[in-house]
């Protein structure tokens, strides 16, 4: 497996290779893009957890960017564009598959909206297309300028820069303000108007996946906080879930993830879940989050992507 970890802003590689796939292949490669406190190896562990390698196995060439951990969807969107750029020239394939989790969704639809010759898809994973009710909450809770707002943001960037430190990321901007403020509602309601390929006419709706664009748009997700009892980090998103009136990954409203063709946003999968974390663990009963990646490569094949 080839896999690429980019810096939009040092230009730095790390290859590592193994033996070649024999079988079909995809015909563009995938890039694979986290979201808010994201990275691309935390201390040894990838966020996407053992995803490159199930890509890999049905045909793909992976690459993992690597953008600000905490800031607005544009900012990490042109962070994104400059590692499109690159892994263009370094495959000679004049498009990508774009994979995006929780924030990193808006990241990749901004460079399918503003560079769509370079996209041959967006997929939605998670997805904070039409807002999050917790980044409401979180934002709502704290007036603008106020200590409280000081405090949190310190908080936050200050989690944002041990993320950096320990996953060995270049030096890159952060504001969680920014970011959280890009999550909302009306934040997110704003980013539509801008970039609006993929975007259902209505809450909950969904469209056919290629858009006007040229590109096709993607999405699953979760609707159950809470999967399994060894998993250390499903209480922490069973009570963010409380503050939602609907089903919702602990972080993200089921209805909201989706963009263009929802594959399908009730799968008993957290936010977590969704990127095989904690360390694989996942409900016992549900289909393993390894095997929807896998069925969706087999799709994008299926269409010649």
């Amino acid at each position: 497996m080839k896999r690429f970890i980019l810096s939009a802003l040092l230009g730095l590689l790390s290859i590592v290779t193994s033996p070649a796939h024999s079988g079909e292949e995809l015909e563009y490669p995938v890039v694979l893009v986290h979201g808010l406190f994201g990275f691309d190896n935390l201390l040894g562990v990838d966020y996407f957890y053992r995803v490159p390698q199930v890509i890999h196995d049905e045909g793909g060439q992976v690459y993992v960017a690597e953008v600000s951990s905490a800031h607005n969807s544009e900012l990490r969107g042109e962070q994104l564009l400059e590692q499109v750029a690159l892994v263009r020239a370094l495959t000679g394939k004049d498009k990508v598959n774009l994979i995006g989790h929780s924030q990193g969704a808006q990241t990749i639809r901004y460079v399918a909206s503003v560079k769509p010759e370079w996209v041959a898809s967006a997929t939605s994973i998670g997805g904070v297309n039409w807002g999050s009710r917790f980044a409401d909450v979180v934002r709502g809770g704290v007036d603008s300028g106020s200590f409280s707002e000081q405090f949190l943001a310190s908080l936050a960037n200050g989690l944002a820069g041990l993320i950096d430190l320990l996953s060995g990321k270049a030096t890159a901007p952060k504001d969680a303000l920014e970011a959280l403020g890009a999550l909302t509602t009306a934040g997110t309601l704003a980013f539509n108007q801008k970039y609006p390929e993929g975007v259902p006419s209505h809450y909950c709706g969904e469209t056919q996946s290629l858009a006007s664009n040229g590109v096709h748009y993607f999405s699953w997700s979760g609707s159950k906080a809470w999967t399994n009892v060894f998993d250390p980090a499903d209480n922490a998103l069973a009570l963010f879930s409380q503050v939602f009136d609907e089903a919702n990954d602990g972080l993200v409203s089921a209805c909201s993830s989706n963009l263009g063709q929802v594959i399908n946003n009730q799968f008993k999968m957290n936010h977590l879940d969704q990127v095989n974390h904690t360390i694989g663990i996942h409900h016992l009963f549900e289909t393993d989050p390894l095997t929807v990646y896998r069925q969706h490569i087999r799709r994008l094949k299926g269409l010649a992507l």
